[in-house]
């Protein structure tokens, strides 16, 4: 296995090896991958909120999948993934930047935590379905939705890129709720290896070799040993790491433009009634207190102050 051709430069070994994604590429086959460890990030996005533990680590699952998907999309904005059902886990949801910044949520009954303690996805999500949304910001938004009845969050991605017909693409994901992990791989556009049949090979050649891959060694291991491990007879190359941080995009000016949108009557209506409007954030939780001089402020087109 060989590394990028060009050493790691200094911003690049500054990027944590808990919070990061990278890239590789097979010199001889047309095929790339992606692999992400997450750490610190994930304790901070999930600080807010009191989730059971196998909440923690579904939204880990989906966190890593998410920080996967932004790099195989080539675009200015956010990623969306949401997994949605019926079940007593009713919401999983990450947003994800193409800086590879995120936030994460979910929503669950929590007069029945006791059925979150199912086995599998499909227990605790009931009829779901898997929801893919790119909000670019500039071009057209986007949105594939497929349904989520399978155990594993991996799997019902992999069946979401089989059935929308794009390039072959595979999943492995891990999280024990403090730590999230995940390994991409995907078919590229035929350029070394021109016979389908050669192609084909080397896809089920290296999904066999990943397949390997236990949640442990995921978790555990840094990036460039998970794949010596895994495709130490294959030529790959390795690239820098980028970093991958928890960021709510919550503020007060944002706050504002919502209430802005309610109409002056309402919002005057509401701060009459209840001597202040607070807004929470349910990524963050962070509120915002507008008292009736903020709305007042808003409605002449000015910035309420920030307090």
């Amino acid at each position: 296995m060989s590394k990028q051709n060009t050493a790691l430069n200094d911003d690049s070994n500054a990027v944590s090896q808990k919070d990061c994604a990278q890239r590789f590429i097979f010199e001889n086959a047309d095929l790339r991958g992606e692999i992400v460890s997450l750490s610190d990030s994930l304790t901070e996005s999930l600080a807010a909120h009191d989730y059971p533990v196998n909440v923690k680590a579904l939204l880990g699952e989906l966190v890593a999948a998410a920080v996967l998907l932004s790099s195989t999309l080539k675009f200015e904005g956010i990623l969306s993934l949401q997994a949605k059902g019926d079940g007593p886990l009713s919401l999983l949801m990450v947003e994800c930047t193409d800086q590879k910044t995120f936030r994460a949520l979910a929503r669950w009954d929590e007069e029945s935590t006791d059925k979150l303690a199912a086995k599998g996805l499909s227990g605790l999500l009931g009829q779901g379905q898997l929801v893919l949304t790119v909000d670019p910001h500039k071009g057209n938004r986007y949105q594939g939705i497929v349904p989520l009845h399978h155990e594993t969050l991996a799997e019902g991605l992999n069946a979401y890129f089989k059935q929308s017909e794009q390039l072959s693409t595979r999943f492995w994901l891990a999280s024990n709720g403090v730590q999230g992990a995940g390994i991409l791989l995907q078919a590229l556009p035929e350029s070394i290896e021109t016979e389908a049949v050669e192609r084909q090979e080397s896809w089920s050649r290296m999904t066999m070799l990943a397949d390997t891959v236990t949640e442990a060694e995921m978790l555990e291991l840094e990036h460039e040993s998970l794949l010596l491990r895994l495709f130490h007879e294959e030529e790959v190359r390795v690239f820098d790491r980028e970093a991958v941080a928890f960021n709510c995009n919550c503020s007060r000016p944002r706050s504002a433009k919502i209430l802005a949108s309610l109409g002056q009557e309402e919002a005057e209506s509401m701060v009459a009634d209840l001597g202040t409007i607070e807004m929470g954030c349910q990524f963050c939780s962070q509120t915002y207190i507008f008292t009736a001089q903020d709305v007042s402020e808003i409605f002449q087109g000015n910035q309420p102050k920030t307090h």
